[in-house]
């Protein structure tokens, strides 16, 4: 049996698309023949970029969506756009976030607040909004929530980033099931340690050797190993999987702490 990834009718909204995760998903799923997508994120400019790589990539119409989720104002009016600008959305991206590294003792107030906002509330109003848009069309559709190992295990200095995911995660489950009879399916992939330009140099320190061989497999992901996984929790060959959370880690989460 093959599965097939047919994305040439489907509309779909990646946010924090500017960089990181996002812009590859952007591209990866250009790269599909998607119909539409919406991209958005903060940075316009960057955005623009991005939509000028999914247009060479393949995408059909590409439409560029600036905004700031843990703007809550924001939010509606953003997806309105989005959808306007394709017709419609049946599938949702929800990967912006940020990352603050501090010990908790040494976390402040504002920056827990700047993590969770843009982790886990903003995700949240994204979907809910999406979702009601997809119940009033009669619409189905695919969420998929970028989590992270981190909110199954933790690291040193990163509580509040492991937080937002393990919110992340719990959102998923939550909303799986109050959406499973709209046939709005949510799903989330938990990435571990995945190599890039930004965390290279890192991995090849002392102390970042010293996490890599903490990873069962012996070494961090290449983020084309994703894709697959990305695909399958986005697609159609997925049809009767919702709820559930995919790491793509090297064993990473279930290795002792």
């Amino acid at each position: 049996m093959q599965f097939h990834y047919d994305f040439s009718r489907r509309m779909a909204l990646i946010t924090g698309a500017s960089a990181g995760l996002g812009r590859h998903f952007a591209t990866l799923l250009a790269s599909q023949g998607i119909a539409g997508l919406a991209l958005a994120g903060r940075n316009a400019e960057r955005l623009a970029e991005v939509a000028e790589d999914c247009r060479q990539a393949g995408a059909g119409q590409v439409a560029v969506i600036v905004v700031d989720v843990t703007d809550a104002a924001a939010i509606a009016d953003a997806i309105a756009n989005a959808w306007h600008a394709l017709g419609s959305i049946d599938l949702l991206v929800n990967n912006a976030g940020v990352a603050e590294s501090a010990k908790a003792l040494e976390a402040t107030p504002a920056g827990f607040d700047t993590v969770l906002d843009t982790n886990l509330r903003g995700p949240w109003l994204v979907a809910v909004e999406t979702a009601r848009r997809m119940v009033a069309a009669g619409l189905g559709g695919d969420i998929v929530n970028i989590a992270s190992i981190l909110g199954l295990r933790v690291g040193t200095g990163l509580a509040s980033y492991a937080i937002s995911k393990a919110g992340i995660i719990q959102m998923t489950r939550a909303l799986a099931i109050e959406w499973a009879r709209h046939g709005i399916r949510v799903n989330a992939l938990a990435p571990g340690y995945i190599e890039t330009s930004i965390n290279k140099g890192y991995f090849e320190t002392e102390a970042g050797a010293a996490m890599v061989r903490n990873i069962p497999a012996r070494r961090i992901g290449r983020i084309d190993e994703l894709d697959a996984p990305f695909l399958l929790l986005a697609g159609a060959a997925s049809a009767y999987l919702t709820g559930a959370v995919l790491t793509v880690d090297g064993g990473h989460h279930i290795n002792p702490l």
